[in-house]
Formats: structure tokens, sequence, C-alpha cells
């Protein structure tokens, strides 16, 4: 009996020791060997991506525009097996909060992604709050990147290291309207654009190239607020009666539609200039039902789903079929810029030395169009990534071809470097501008 009792306590023993030995060898997360590729067979880490913008309130619609974009970058990337750093996978979390344009808000909100995330970066969709956290994301110890959602060159003169510019600068949208308009025999325009900052800025853009570059003439600037106003005509009114050929207008896509139905029941039968802020399909689509009879020789920036593209349409598709909403060009870059910081963090070989993974970013392009709905080709060291500004014109009741204007370039040579790039085949013109030539 003892000697049974003895063997069945060594018999204990011996398998404890196996097992603690994980069977005779290593467990996977205890081998000191990668596999083959580089990878580690450690279970992925989590990398926190911050978003604060307006998911409430008057911007509601084009902060969850933003938000989605991100969102769908991640899941895909995500899907994807994630990214790899120094052989350790990593997959994304979207953390998001409201701030309703309010800049203390937003500040706070981006502070919280740091502390309570360590998050490496933070989206933002709006100027009045993208500047007071360009104010913070350099502080030592606590940086962080601010992705940043504004066609506002404002952004590129801040000259904060720490912050990529998503689309393209609106002087790019502003000259490439200006001159589709003035080939058409415009010359006298009248403005009745939103009232703002932003606002502000694009009538004096615009003011300045239409008749100090151009030599147009404009015969009302007629500010109103997109916001909280319904009723345009008396602004209307004012801007008709110099007869102008042209109405420049914009702010939010549902305004700007009410400004383009009243302006035509007013018995204005010209054309019009949108910001780029405002979506010409958006406005066909979502406020006119599809129609295009009131659009009649409207130009803005084009139709997501006819960039000419591989992968406009299936993304255009896909962005339907999971949102619900219409797509859009905030949808669109948002999901660029967030596969670009993706790659960034892979060249960089970190997720978390924030100047490495900004200065990483000039190695991941170009984003070409067989991969990614639009294509981009770049990024400044002021940090505005180089997507083309797309520009398209409603004609005869009909979406006209999409030109692709290239403003970064100053010679031909440079840019036949930039077509040799593009997977796209629709015209492509150059248009230097000051802030952007190399």
């Amino acid at each position: 009996m003892k000697l049974l009792k003895g063997l069945t306590v060594l018999l204990v023993v011996t398998l404890i020791a196996f097992f603690a030995a994980g069977c005779g060898g290593k467990s996977p997360q205890q081998s000191s060997e990668t596999p083959k590729g580089g990878e580690s067979s450690e279970p992925a880490k989590e990398v926190v991506i911050g978003y604060t913008g307006p998911l409430s309130g008057v911007g509601a619609q084009y902060g969850q525009d933003c938000l989605n974009g991100i969102d769908m970058a991640i899941n895909d990337i995500n899907e994807a097996g994630g990214i790899t750093v120094n052989g350790q996978k990593y997959l994304f979390k979207l953390e998001k909060l409201d701030d309703m344009i309010d800049p203390t808000q937003a500040v706070n909100n981006a502070r919280r992604f740091r502390d309570q995330y360590n998050a490496p970066a933070v989206f933002n969709p709006v100027f009045n709050t993208i500047g007071p956290i360009m104010e913070i994301n350099q502080e030592p110890g606590n940086e962080f990147i601010v992705m940043a959602y504004s066609s506002t060159p404002k952004i590129d003169e801040l000259n904060n290291e720490l912050t990529v510019s998503i689309p393209p600068p609106f002087t790019a949208y502003c000259h490439a309207f200006s001159d589709v308009a003035w080939q058409q025999g415009w010359r006298k325009a009248a403005m009745v654009m939103t009232l703002g900052a932003y606002g502000d800025e694009w009538r004096e853009a615009f003011k300045e190239y239409w008749v100090h570059e151009l030599g147009g003439e404009l015969t009302a600037d007629q500010p109103a607020n997109y916001y909280t106003e319904t009723d345009f005509s008396s602004q209307l009114t004012a801007a008709l009666a110099g007869k102008p050929d042209v109405l420049a207008i914009g702010g939010p896509s549902s305004s700007t539609g009410l400004v383009i139905e009243q302006a035509r029941t007013l018995g204005f039968k010209g054309g019009f200039i949108l910001i780029d802020q405002a979506k010409m399909d958006y406005i066909v689509d979502e406020v006119f039902g599809g129609s295009t009879d009131l659009m009649e020789n409207v130009i803005g920036v084009a139709a997501v789903a006819d960039v000419p593209t591989d992968m406009a349409p299936v993304f255009d598709k896909r962005y339907g079929e999971k949102y619900k909403v219409h797509n859009t060009w905030e949808a669109v870059l948002n999901y660029s810029a967030m596969h670009a910081l993706a790659r960034a963090m892979e060249e960089a070989g970190t997720v978390e030395d924030v100047r490495a993974i900004r200065a990483a970013f000039s190695k991941v392009f170009p984003l070409t169009g067989d991969k990614y709905p639009a294509e981009c080709f770049g990024i400044k060291e002021i940090g505005r990534m180089l997507f083309p500004a797309t520009v398209q014109m409603i004609k005869n009741g009909k979406y006209q071809e999409v030109n692709s204007y290239i403003y970064w370039t100053k010679t031909e040579e440079e840019l036949n470097k930039v077509k040799e790039k593009m997977t796209t085949s629709n015209p492509v013109k150059m248009m230097p501008l000051e802030n952007y030539i190399d």
C-alpha cells in the first residue's frame, strides 16, 4: 500500500512538471522565436484613436460623416489583421466624444484621449476647435498628432509640427471653380455665403481671385447664417438686383439647397459656385430627391461616386449599405487619412512615438485609386495631405466630366510625375498655389 501511494505521488508530481513546462515545449506566448515574417505570436495589442467633433447640434451630420469615414477605415484595417510594428500585432479602437464645436470641450476631450487612453492621434473636423487643440498637442510629454479635417489654409500657417491637414485647401477650389465659371463667359458675380470665420475667409479669397486676378466684377456681398436661417429671400433679392451671371453661395449642404431653390423661385437663371463645404451630389439626392432640374450650371466639388478611381464606386456602395446615409467627401478623405496614419505607424516602427509617426507620413504615399476611393500623392512639410481638388459641373441636366486640379506643382515636369502615379484617366490640370508649390 505504501509503495502504491508513493508511485501515485510520483506520477502526480511528474504530470504537474510536464504541464508546467507546456507539454514538453514552450507555449506560443512563451516562445522566444517569432514566426516567419517577423510577426510575434503574442495576442494583438490595442491602439486607441480619438475623435472629437460635433455629434449633436447644428454640425451633427457633418461630424458624423467624418466619424463614419474613420470608423470604416478602422474596421477595414482590423478585419485585414491590423498592423504589425516590430513583430507585434496591433488593432485599432475608435473612441469618440461630442464637443458640439465648443473649443473648451474639444480641448478637454483631446486631453482625455491622451491621458486616459494614451491615444497617439486625435481627429477633429472644425477649425474653431482644431486651433485650440493645436495649442496643446505639442506639450512635452503629452504630445499627440492632430488629424485636422479642415480646408482653411490658416491651419498651415500655424506651423504645428504634429498636425496633418486632410482635405485640399479651399483656395484650390476657389480658384478652380472661378476658372470654370470664367470659361462659361460669366463676368459678374454676387456672393451669398455663410457667416462665420470660414465664410469670411472664403468671401475674401473669392473676391481677391475673381476681381483682382481674373478681372471680374463683384456686384454684391450678402452673407447669411446658413445654420439658423431658412428664408434667404432678403439676401438673394439684394444680390440679384445687380443682375449677376453667377451666385457664389454655400454653407451646409441642406441650407445651400434652400438658397438654390429660393434663387430660382426669384427668377435667377444663371450659374452657381458652391463653396467646398456644400456638396452638389448631396443637394441633388437629399434635398431635391434626385432631380437636377434646379441645379443647372452649378459648379462644385465632384460627386463622390463620379470620381474616376476603381474604388470610388465600390466605397460608395459599401458606405451606403453600412451607414444608411449619403456618402460624402468627409467620409472618403477621413477614411484615407486613417489608412495613412496606420501605414505611418508601421513605417515608423512605433505606435507611441508621435514625432516619429508624423515624420513617417512622407513614406506612405501615394495612396492610389486601385486601393482607396480618393488618390493622395504626398504630404507637405507643413502637414497638408496632397489630394487633388476634384471639380465638376452640372450642365444640360447631367453631371459633367470630373477634372482634377493639382495645386502643388509649378512645372510640366512636376505635373507629369504626379500623373505617372495616378490610376485615373480624367483631365488633370495644373493650378499652382504659392503656399504649396515645390
